[in-house]
């Protein structure tokens, strides 16, 4: 039998959230482009899109107006407002990922964690990334050259909130060496596609084991 065959195994959501500049999105783009298994969730928001994005790829850009009528018809699993704009997770494809044996990644704050884990408790594994340093996540922001010196400090004042909800996640990793980060976040993704309660084919294979003549 195979394990990895999408009708034997239930999907799996991992959440993985940090302060901005504390390194999640590469992680992220690393894990999808070495696990094709693995997809991104694409959230809805009201943000225009930056150069380079795509609608449908890195988020569905919706007006305000739709963004509240999708809240009104419950079409999301989370949603909240981030940096002065709206986000949130649709609902029905990532139902329908877990009931299909597919796996989903989740980029999202603590709030939209919370809210993902709370509807899907049993299916999700929650992964938080903290810097080496308050100093470095500020060179890391300032370096990568995209905000004003007035947002920055406006992300640090709201990394340390962040940084307070470490304790709610399965899982915390200091992204001091990107290899290093990379490689446990890796291994915490395999363990967790393994547990018993994501392959109900066990349970199967097990009684066939025990009525076999050794």
């Amino acid at each position: 039998m195979d394990a990895d065959a999408p009708a034997a195994r239930r999907g799996l959501l991992l959440v993985i959230s940090s302060p901005s500049g504390a390194g999640k999105t590469s992680l992220s783009r690393r894990l999808l482009a070495e696990h094709p298994g693995l997809r991104p969730s694409v959230s809805c928001t009201t943000r225009a899109p930056r150069t380079g994005e795509q609608d449908g790829r890195e988020y569905h850009f919706v007006s305000p107006e739709r963004f509240e009528a999708m809240i009104g018809e419950d079409a999301f699993i989370e949603h909240a407002l981030v940096h002065e704009h709206r986000y949130g997770t649709p609902r029905e494809p990532v139902v329908r990922a877990i009931a299909e044996g597919l796996d989903v990644l989740f980029d999202i704050d603590w709030q939209g964690a919370r809210s993902v884990g709370g509807a899907f408790r049993e299916d999700v594994a929650r992964v938080f990334i903290l810097p080496p340093s308050m100093a470095e996540l500020r060179r890391r922001l300032v370096d990568r050259g995209q905000d004003a010196l007035d947002v920055i400090e406006r992300r640090l004042a709201r990394a340390r909130d962040e940084i307070r909800r470490w304790d709610e996640y399965d899982y915390v990793i200091v992204n001091d060496d990107f290899e290093r980060a990379y490689e446990r976040l890796r291994q915490i993704y395999r363990a967790e596609r393994g547990r018993r309660e994501r392959n109900p084919w066990l349970a199967g294979f097990v009684l066939q084991l025990l009525s076999e003549q050794g």
